[in-house]
């Protein structure tokens, strides 16, 4: 299809889930209520304008009382937000090929293409995150129902090695990818070179399922010259009501979030088994910021980063633990240089969101069978304004 003349141009709709649309997102940017070291527009798939790509990204509709519960009914049933999909089917239809984040959204795209099955329907880059964690726990009927709307996806991708293999096993007649996720690195940080404080301060952060809040609070509790803040929604202050050096924060603030960063001299993440590469967000966070982290070797992040760039542990050892915080304790130079090379792993754009997004354009084009855009025309194409 010719957009504006140029017949290299892909049309690309990024569908989100509600709350992620284009408008609400920018909003949420410019007021700095978006935590974390966010992009412009959502995952910073509009990067990908600089590939040949023209991006419009799904919107939330004012919803009143009646509507989102009409909305909520039916995703309860089925398990995705259909509704929403249906709400942005023109953007969907008027697009070459459909992005979306996870698979609630690609599953309700799949079957938006199904009930309107006569319309020629876009090509789908189906990407899943938390899908092959919870596949078992899924039941007989819900896993033969998915497997049927994902045989019918154009691609499935994946942000983490270990989901790769379990989607090829499933899924052995459908291409999979690995697709590195990346935040934003415009602006690195210049390298946290404080000494140790005493009492070391030590922050851990995440409200993703799999972190392993009880062996982390076991391996600090005990440590007098530790001072362990913990950011996050997913525990109750009674965990830790008894020990002096751990602090529970709700942070609800990008400026909070950043002043927690700053105070840290080691990030340290316990990390539960699983396939999705939980943590990765706060590793490339604490990259950027230049500080050094600990984290449990779990999940497939050395796929990400390696041993030089991040003290990895093993998972559930509350020995290993505090054997990692003594070595970053009582060596600055270890420290600083563990956060320097993995703020260099940063840099060349392998774990940005400028390369996440590339990735997906080049993925596109492979589908539709277009040629690369040319390295003098990139910059321009796909440049009009963006909702």
């Amino acid at each position: 299809m010719s957009v504006d003349g140029d017949s290299r141009l892909i049309r690309v709709f990024v569908h989100l889930s509600v709350t992620y649309g284009a408008k609400r997102w920018q909003d949420f940017f410019k007021n700095g209520k978006l935590i974390g070291i966010n992009d412009r527009l959502p995952y910073g798939y509009y990067r990908a304008a600089g590939d040949g790509c023209q991006i419009v990204y799904s919107e939330d509709k004012k919803e009143n009382r009646l509507d989102r519960s009409f909305r909520l009914w039916i995703k309860s049933i089925i398990g995705v937000d259909l509704v929403h999909a249906w709400r942005n089917r023109k953007g969907i239809y008027d697009s070459d090929i459909v992005w979306t984040h996870t698979e609630l959204q690609y599953i309700a795209v799949l079957i938006l293409f199904q009930i309107l099955f006569w319309k020629p329907r876009p090509k789908l880059i189906a990407q899943s995150v938390w899908l092959y964690d919870r596949w078992q726990d899924l039941g007989l009927i819900k896993r033969w129902a998915f497997s049927r709307l994902i045989a019918k996806a154009d691609i499935l991708t994946v942000l983490s090695a270990e989901n790769l293999k379990v989607a090829r096993t499933l899924f052995p007649h459908i291409r999979s990818e690995f697709i590195p996720f990346g935040i934003n690195v415009d602006e690195l940080a210049p390298l946290k070179k404080e000494k140790i404080h005493h009492p070391v301060r030590i922050l851990s952060i995440g409200n993703d399922p799999h972190r392993d809040w009880q062996i982390l609070i076991q391996s600090v509790k005990d440590l007098p010259d530790c001072h362990l803040k913990i950011a996050s929604w997913k525990l109750n202050k009674e965990v830790i009501k008894d020990y002096n050096n751990i602090e529970l924060l709700h942070i609800s603030t990008d400026s909070k979030l950043f002043s927690a960063y700053e105070w840290a001299d080691i990030i340290l993440l316990t990390i539960k088994p699983n396939l999705h590469a939980s943590g990765i967000t706060v590793l490339q966070e604490a990259a950027v910021l230049g500080i050094a982290t600990i984290c449990s070797d779990i999940g497939g992040l050395k796929a990400y980063f390696s041993d030089e760039e991040v003290y990895f542990i093993p998972h559930g050892d509350a020995s290993e633990i505090q054997k990692a915080i003594a070595t970053l304790a009582g060596d600055d130079q270890l420290r600083w240089r563990l956060a320097e090379r993995a703020q260099a792993r940063m840099r060349p754009g392998d774990l940005s969101s400028r390369s996440y997004a590339r990735r997906h354009a080049e993925l596109s084009r492979e589908l539709l069978a277009r040629e690369p855009v040319p390295a003098a025309s990139s910059n321009t194409a796909g440049s009009r304004p963006i909702s």
